[in-house]
């Protein structure tokens, strides 16, 4: 696909599968894939922070990589998180996954701890930088975690400069309103403004102009009919079907965080095992026993595509 396609709609990020030793369980990732497909997805999104990206060697970032475009094989696009603060570390993973075949590229600031961050004029380049090393779309992630203030004046000028630079997940603090102003600044330049952290502001940033969400894997089946009731104008519609889910939505976002997907699909029948890497630790037994009744209200399609 080219720059020309326009993405919108719904793009969870895969989860990585691994064994109960914490070694890469390359099945399961395939089986995670097909599950999520299933789903009606509008593409994926692959090594990004909920797929627990900074707890893999460079060695299995490269495997997965390889493992699931070869997987997907062009059923949905996919989008490839290349994100690191070297900016040529950055160039090299853009262009390989734009060989390998990948449809986008997504990438956080440089930053490094709390108290090593590219200044503006980096933050550009360094955008600038992997936008000509891949050739294909770049979606900026604008998230909490990087610590890296990203003003709405910044964005607007990367996308007027930056032609392949071309979409935004704003999952800040008060993203409605950053929404709502880049695409104000921006105009024409934002192709695809997005949600993110889980959907939990889905509807006021739906209402803000988002016309893509970049959700967990754990219900993207039940997050869906809410993109496409207030895509076709029917905002009651959309309300009424976010209303309905924003428990499980908030349990996941602000009691298990990037885990809560792993119990589904374990309890699911789609992975072998629910594992994080540490220093991560699994879920609370009582929180996990708690999100698992909470699904069952919904059943997404997670919890029953493997049983």
């Amino acid at each position: 696909m080219t720059g020309s396609t326009v993405y919108r709609g719904v793009f969870p990020i895969v989860p990585t599968p691994f064994d109960d030793a914490g070694t890469l369980d390359l099945d399961s990732q395939r089986r995670v894939l097909d599950c999520m497909i299933d789903q009606g997805v509008d593409g994926l999104c692959i090594i990004a922070n909920y797929s627990e990206q900074f707890l893999l060697s460079d060695a299995e970032r490269d495997q997965l990589m390889r493992v699931c475009l070869e997987h997907v094989s062009r059923r949905v696009p996919v989008i490839v998180t290349c994100s690191h603060f070297s900016t040529q570390v950055v160039e090299d993973r853009c262009r390989t996954a734009a060989e390998l075949g990948a449809d986008m590229i997504m990438l956080m600031p440089p930053y490094h701890g709390a108290g090593l961050q590219a200044d503006e004029s980096a933050i550009f380049e360094h955008f600038e930088r992997a936008a000509y090393s891949g050739r294909i779309p770049i979606m900026v992630q604008d998230a909490p975690l990087s610590g890296v203030q990203l003003p709405v004046p910044l964005l607007a000028r990367m996308a007027r400069s930056i032609p392949l630079l071309q979409y935004f997940k704003i999952e800040t603090p008060q993203a409605a309103g950053k929404l709502r102003a880049l695409i104000a600044r921006g105009g024409d330049d934002i192709v695809g403004p997005f949600d993110g952290e889980e959907g939990i502001t889905l509807m006021a940033d739906l209402d803000a102009g988002a016309t893509g969400t970049m959700c967990s894997a754990l219900m993207p089946d039940l997050i869906r009919p809410i993109l496409e009731a207030h895509h076709a104008g029917d905002r009651a519609t959309a309300t009424q079907h976010y209303q309905k889910i924003l428990p499980l939505i908030n349990y996941e976002n602000r009691q298990c965080g990037l885990r809560a997907t792993k119990v589904v699909m374990k309890e699911g029948g789609v992975i072998r095992s629910e594992h994080v890497r540490h220093p991560l630790a699994p879920l609370d037994p009582t929180i996990r026993a708690e999100l698992l009744e909470l699904a069952r209200q919904f059943e997404p399609l997670a919890l029953r595509w493997g049983v």
